[in-house]
């Protein structure tokens, strides 16, 4: 439950952190559109970027969190642990970079 409420304040920090990128993209009543470079879901899209980062963060910590008890409870078995650490860990980081750059990229 904690950890719930820790990634919904984080997603609401985010959040409010990219409202001045939203309201930068509303044109003012009566003036010209003029490109600026931003679209509308950009606020999105760094709001999705930055869970999925955190996201990938807490995933690779407890792989490497679970290695750590795994040695420390058979240390003769860490040889053949590490491999499929790191191929878990390099598993999630393309999974969470995929995730940081679909919301950029379609938005």
């Amino acid at each position: 439950m904690k950890r719930i409420l820790v990634v919904a304040v984080i997603g609401l920090v985010l959040g409010a952190m990219s409202a001045p990128v939203l309201a930068a993209d509303a044109p003012e009543a009566g003036t010209a559109v003029k490109p600026s470079g931003l679209t509308e879901g950009a606020g999105l899209a760094i709001i999705g970027g930055g869970l999925a980062a955190i996201g990938g963060g807490i995933g690779i910590g407890r792989v490497g969190g679970s290695m750590v008890e795994a040695i420390a409870r058979q240390p003769e078995a860490a040889g053949q642990m590490f491999m499929p650490m790191i191929l878990t860990a390099a598993m999630i980081e393309g999974a969470a970079l995929f995730a940081i750059a679909m919301p950029l990229i379609l938005k």
